[in-house]
């Protein structure tokens, strides 16, 4: 081996380099930047009053410098003790208020008072703030010697704003072997929250960093502290990137910690809330922004000083990324932020549909300023609104029912510029989304019924038209393609030149990275139904008709899947898996929620449960969540009713601690947030956004909450894996939609000849410039769309109305959306829009024909099994976020019927679903192991003499002697059945629930 011509000098240089980065430590680092580049000044620990936890020397200083008078003067009040009586006035108000509202408000000592900190000037024009401002003593103390009590304890790092702590610092080095880890222990294990400094609201915020990463906490509670991560995030989720020109973490005391910084997070985000916890109790939370929020937020402002009014802004927020705290400081930041000089905005329009969040919302700002009148709620009427809007209010929170009439106000105000924030709640949970739809449309709603939230706002600013005197700034988690193009900015690349990306992002993967949301896909598992239906005996008539194959296979399904003995066993399943593998979690608190298929499924699910709690005597409870009422098997059944409550508020009664199961259908899917629950059971189909927002219910954090459970009884890996690809990173959108499709609508229509163009005008022109009577005006309109609707029917062919129809909704919708993103002028879509708006509902409902024979009155179920579907037990999360343009079709024509005998109808459905691997597979299942038990004798001494426990010990032993028969003959179902011990358990469970529960008559529970 080749020895180097330079072996002492390469070691010497190593030994220099080790110890050169060890002395030259990230604390002197800060501390030096801080000094030398952001102009602080060095403080000392022996200024430090340690039992008020301020720096006292830096404290009088500023009060000398800036209002000697007013210190004079409590000194006279104040006598020979004024400084003990000023540190210890000081020490208890921020005892009682937080070092924010110090800073904010002043202090007042007796006659006497005295401002901590003066504000950064509104306007470059105003030169005494500005001088008032640099009079602030920002400081940075080395090695703090911070307690009383042991004198030789320091932190590295101090920061002060007058004297009062804005932060303290422990830091790691890598080349000493310890990291952030190690300084988030020491916080928790080596500094008491005793000490004054370290108290709750003494200091601002805590960090634990090293050169790659920082954590950050605004409430030290020694070893139960939580600390968070205060990191710009990679392409792997969370930590920082490579830094060219220095340390990842550089942007801490670069950015952060520069003096303009401060200055904004002390005077717009750092703020001390009261929020009720689960019980009700208001608790005081500390706020500090995290690295998105702010970026965020000063990205927005800055473009609103810039660009002033019109613009807009698509905000990928992920679940976890604090989206109502950073809707907070950005409405309140935007009712002060200038644009050439003036305000930007008149008024701040909140659009929000949880009033959860309008509450938080409306708590933060109003803690930022109390003025009266600052926040208001718009929860009355349209009219209500636009007297806000048009008023001296400066921010107004509504719902998406009232964002028509709040559009139609700013359209009537010209002269006034309006911000629109829009939050991403979901009308799911209140189920009346439709009645926003009948605002816009202006009649009885059909199709659009179906469209989500995202699709609703889209529809509405179509018809009012993208304001110029409005900027929208629109928040979501998981933004369809219509939301990219309508908010997003084009961000071409060679490969993409019609490329639309959000305005910024914070993303699923770097959200649960960061331990703020938890992966809801690490516990899944996919289950299979498997069952069989015969013809009935009975029937009469023909004995084997022919019946339409589609049609037939769609309702066989459906009754199979809503058969009360099906979701029974399924009840049984969830409820097992429950008792087994989850209840005990969150200390005993888990909860879960049951997606089912429609409000009549849910009904039966409830009946399901309930029966099997009481049989068990868990003592639980389960609610079913359901809008407006339904009859089911004779009985209409209210949300209220069938739960026994008095009035509607399934979130608070689903957090009483008997209370397990929350059963939904629709409502609560989407926009509810508790972080109880731990599982979740679903059993409907679910694609795309919906997968998405419905399994997302499981992922808020609660203390001790690490893990989640899914079983589907539904959907495929593939389906949901694929789902999740969309928005697990940066969702971008490849190209715009094709404006030229409303051309080829429009045609379409022409040539269908049921309307003339001379129609569509006569019909504009007496609805927009007509008598301003209402009455009188629908009087003159409505006859018009009454003639062209019976033309629709005595013209066209049934295949010919469906065609037209769809192209009618396709037109309308995709001018709305395109009116929404696109600087064109069209006045004649713009009537044929507005003509068939007020036309679809005067259209009929065209519903498919019914087959001659109901098929469910020929067919019945004999057979109803569940297995778990092979494949892995976890969907790897992965990136992708590659969205395709908003399709634009018409309507078409209705798939040929295609009709067979019923007796091969039943034959293929067997065959698609009446088995699992094999015929021998499923008898082994259903019906070999079922009688085992029946023939085994010490378990059936077992359930009449010894009780549940010992009754199932006994069924598994003869099921495991059993299964060992078929090691050869069903070897794919042996080997899982050894391997996976939950499949093992689950089947087991299934076949002994189903014989002990439905054949005992009780027993106590496993």
């Amino acid at each position: 081996m080749k020895q180097s011509p330079f072996p002492q000098a390469r070691e010497d240089t190593i030994q220099a380099m080790n110890t050169s980065w060890k002395e030259i430590s990230l604390e002197e680092t800060i501390a030096n930047h801080l000094v030398e580049v952001h102009g602080y000044e060095v403080g000392h620990s022996a200024g430090f009053a340690r039992e008020f936890g301020v720096d006292t020397s830096q404290l009088l200083r500023f009060l000398e410098n800036t209002q000697k008078s007013e210190l004079d003067g409590w000194k006279t009040e104040g006598g020979a003790k004024w400084l003990e009586k000023l540190l210890l006035q000081l020490r208890d108000q921020i005892h009682k208020r937080g070092v924010v509202a110090l800073w904010r408000e002043g202090l007042k000592c007796g006659a006497c008072r005295f401002q901590l900190y003066f504000a950064r000037p509104l306007s470059p024009d105003d030169p005494a703030q500005a001088l008032r401002f640099a009079s602030n003593v920002f400081s940075v103390t080395r090695q703090l010697h911070f307690s009383a009590a042991a004198g030789k304890l320091a932190l590295d790092l101090g920061i002060f704003v007058n004297g009062i702590p804005l932060a303290t610092f422990e830091l790691k080095n890598a080349f000493t072997n310890q990291n952030a880890l190690d300084a988030r222990r020491q916080y928790q294990n080596d500094r008491s929250s005793k000490e004054p400094i370290f108290g709750f609201k003494h200091c601002l915020v805590h960090f634990a960093a090293d050169s790659d990463e920082v954590w950050m906490t605004s409430k030290l509670q020694d070893d139960k502290t939580v600390f968070y991560p205060f990191n710009l995030g990679t392409q792997e989720g969370g930590g920082n990137p490579v830094n060219p020109d220095g340390l990842k973490t550089s942007y801490l005391w670069e950015d952060v910690l520069s003096k303009p910084s401060v200055a904004e997070i002390i005077e717009k985000f750092a703020q001390l809330v009261r929020e009720p916890d689960d019980s009700g109790v208001e608790r005081e939370k500390l706020l500090f922004p995290r690295v998105h929020q702010r970026d965020a937020v000063r990205r927005l402002l800055a473009e609103v000083r810039q660009h002033g009014a019109g613009g807009a802004y698509l905000i990928q927020h992920s679940a976890g990324s604090g989206k109502s705290n950073t809707i907070s400081w950005l409405a309140h930041q935007l009712v002060e932020t200038l644009s050439a000089q003036k305000p930007a905005f008149d008024c701040i329009v909140i659009i929000t549909d949880r009033r959860v969040l309008d509450n938080q919302i409306a708590r933060t700002i109003k803690s930022f300023d109390s003025r009266k009148g600052l926040v208001v709620h718009a929860d009355e009427s349209g009219k209500q609104l636009a007297q806000l809007l048009n008023g001296e209010a400066k921010i107004v929170i509504s719902t998406l029912q009232k964002f028509d009439p709040a559009l139609k106000a700013i359209q009537a105000s010209p002269d006034k510029k309006f911000a629109i924030v829009i939050d991403e709640a979901h009308s799911s949970q209140s189920g009346d989304g439709a009645a926003t739809m009948n605002g816009v449309l202006g009649g009885k709603v059909q199709d659009h019924d179906l469209l989500d939230y995202e699709d609703k706002i889209l529809a509405i600013i179509g018809a009012r038209k993208q304001l110029k005197n409005a900027s929208y700034f629109a928040f979501t988690a998981t933004p369809k393609n219509r939301t990219l193009e309508a908010f997003g900015i084009k961000a071409p690349t060679p490969e993409e030149p019609n490329r639309f990306v959000p305005f910024h992002a914070y993303t699923m993967r770097q959200a649960i990275a960061e331990g703020f949301i938890l992966d809801v896909l690490k516990n899944y598992r996919s289950l299979q139904s498997v069952y069989r239906v015969q013809p009935k005996t009975e029937s009469n008539g023909e004995t084997d008709p022919q019946m339409d194959v589609s049609q037939a296979n769609k309702k066989l399904r459906r009754y199979v899947e809503q058969h009360t003995p099906a979701i029974e066993r399924k009840a049984r399943v969830m409820l097992g898996h429950f008792e087994r593998d989850v209840q005990h979690l969150l200390n005993n608190g888990a909860k879960a929620m049951v997606v089912t298929s429609g409000i009549e499924s849910a009904i039966r699910y409830k009946w399901a449960f309930d029966k099997l709690i009481a049989h068990s005597g868990l003592g639980w409870r389960s609610l079913v969540a359901f809008s407006g009422e339904k009859t089911v098997e004779g009985v209409p059944l209210t949300e209220n009713g069938i739960n026994q409550l008095a009035q509607d508020d399934i979130p608070r009664e689903f957090k009483k601690p008997e209370v397990k199961f929350l059963i939904v259908a629709e409502k609560f899917q989407t926009g509810f947030d508790e972080p109880m629950l731990s599982a979740m059971y679903v059993d409907k189909p679910l694609g795309g956004i919906q997968a998405v927002q419905t399994l997302s219910r499981l992922n808020r954090c609660a203390p001790t909450k690490n893990q989640t459970f899914v079983l589907d009884f539904f959907n495929r890996f593939e389906t949901v894996a694929a789902a999740f690809k969309d928005y697990y990173e940066v969702t971008h959108l490849t190209e715009e939609a094709d404006l030229n499709r409303l051309n080829d609508l429009e045609s379409a229509l022409d040539d269908a000849q049921v309307f003339s163009r001379a129609e569509v005008e006569q019909f504009c022109t007496a609805l927009i410039d007509g008598d301003k009577d209402e009455l009188a005006r629908r009087q003159k309109c409505e006859p018009m769309l009454d003639a062209v609707a019976e033309t629709f029917k005595t013209v066209l062919s049934r295949d010919e109305q469906i065609t037209f129809k769809g192209d009618l909704k396709a037109f309308v919708r995709a001018y709305e959306f395109f009116a929404a993103v696109r600087p064109f002028v069209r006045p004649d879509w713009e009537e044929l829009a507005l003509f068939g708006r007020f036309l679809l509902p005067k259209l009929p409902i065209l519903a498919p024909g019914e087959e001659e024979s109901d098929i469910l009155e020929r067919a019945e179920l004999v057979s109803y099994r569940l297995f778990e579907r092979p494949g892995q037990m976890a969907i790897p999360l992965e990136g992708g976020g590659a969205i395709e343009p908003t399709p634009i079709s018409g309507g078409g024509l209705p798939p040929e019927t295609q009709l067979d005998r019923l007796s091969v109808i039943l034959e293929n459905f067997n065959a698609r679903y009446g088995k699992e691997a094999d015929g021998s597979t499923e008898l082994l299942v259903t019906k070999e192991l079922p009688d085992i038990l029946e023939e085994d004798a010490t378990y059936q001494a077992a359930k009449k003499h010894s009780g549940r426990g010992h009754a199932f010990d006994a069924a598994a032993n003869a099921i495991k002697t059993h299964m060992q028969k078929h090691m050869m003959s069903q070897t794919d179902l042996y080997k899982r059945f050894v391997q996976d011990a939950d499949f093992q358990r689950g089947l087991i469970e299934d076949i002994f629930r189903n014989d002990y529960d439905n054949q005992s008559g009780g027993g106590a529970s496993l």
